[in-house]
């Protein structure tokens, strides 16, 4: 593995510390006016999602975790099971709900993902920031009932309940944020 100083650390890159992989949220470099130059970080656990603040001194090596990040399509479900495939080989691979985690509330086949492995292992799942699902179900919009800023809960074709405005019916495509799960526009 790549060591790296933490002169050189920024916001994205992945570190394996202690058998467990990380990326940096946030840092920051410090140099108190008594005393050696430190830098704080703000460290997200790639396989669990906790975040951890950790400091090092300045200019000490840690080390880089490689990622092989590969754009996959998503393909089907087979039980709970998401299979994906590469675009560029065209292999398959089988992905649980588990690891995908929220981003399994947006796949609709044909989807695109980033997927990041670290040696075998799927370490993260990225999907667009927003995406374009059809409306399964929902109460039909009272016709004059426009009240501003009333919601009403609504199942996207993917399973996941959002909360739209009263003018959405069935059948609608919306634009979802994938990070909030809020509804953001119809189109």
């Amino acid at each position: 593995m790549p060591a790296i100083s933490t002169n050189d650390l920024k916001n994205g890159v992945s570190l394996n510390i202690d058998n467990t992989l990380y990326t940096v949220v946030e840092f920051q470099h410090v140099k108190p006016g008594k005393g050696g130059a430190f830098v704080r970080t703000k460290l997200r656990n790639l396989r669990t999602g906790n975040m951890l603040e950790r400091t090092f001194n300045a200019g000490i090596k840690v080390e880089q975790a490689i990622l092989d990040k590969r754009d996959m399509q998503f393909l089907y479900k087979e039980g709970d099971a998401f299979v994906f495939m590469d675009t560029d080989t065209y292999e398959q691979i089988t992905i649980q709900p588990v690891t995908l985690g929220d981003a399994a509330d947006y796949l609709v086949e044909s989807a695109t993902a980033q997927i990041a492995l670290f040696g075998t292992e799927i370490v993260q799942v990225e999907i667009p920031a927003s995406v374009e699902l059809t409306i399964a179900q929902t109460e039909p919009g009272i016709q004059g009932d426009r009240v501003s800023g009333a919601r009403k809960p609504a199942t996207l074709e993917t399973g996941k309940v959002i909360q739209v405005p009263l003018f959405i019916n069935i059948g609608d495509r919306v634009k979802v944020d994938t990070r909030s799960g809020d509804y953001v526009t119809r189109v």
